[in-house]
């Protein structure tokens, strides 16, 4: 049976699936007493097609951004999952950071990773809130429009 945080992800209509596998030489995450290190998570979807490719402020738009950011933060939980056996032991997150494949002149970085910090508050409640960097950068794996890392505090 899921726990509490599953279902109020099922609720949304997020379903948790297999963490995405690494593509170079690190893990997809690392724990050390109660904090569990989550390694940056693209915005690949379960079916393993990117959701948003290209730079936000050149042909992807504000709304595919925040959605890519919500897969990251789902492709997230997924890393949790498999690290932790069981969303509900997390005791907080404690910070996201987000990366935004973007034009020099795109300022809406922080809208963007809005689609990841929101999913965290919608499942962890108070627990989720964060802290929280959003950067434009010049490029991301694959051309992923959206890449998501996070540190959570975990039982």
């Amino acid at each position: 049976m899921a726990g509490t945080v599953e279902q109020k992800l099922a609720a949304l209509g997020v379903t948790i699936h297999e963490p995405i596998s690494p593509v170079a030489n690190y893990v997809g995450f690392v724990r050390t007493g109660n904090l569990l290190f989550v390694s940056g998570q693209i915005c690949m979807g379960a079916d393993g097609q990117l959701i948003a490719k290209g730079k936000l402020g050149a042909g992807v738009t504000l709304d595919q951004g925040v959605n890519a950011a919500r897969g990251c933060a789902i492709n997230l939980l997924a890393q949790v999952k498999a690290a932790l056996g069981d969303l509900d032991k997390v005791v907080r997150l404690v910070r996201l950071g987000g990366f935004v494949n973007s034009t020099p002149d795109f300022v809406d970085a922080p809208k963007v990773i809005n689609g990841a910090s929101d999913l965290m508050v919608a499942a962890f409640g108070d627990k989720g809130r964060h802290a929280r960097a959003a950067v434009g950068v010049a490029s991301l794996p694959a051309d992923c429009a959206v890449e998501v890392d996070g540190v959570f505090e975990v039982a």
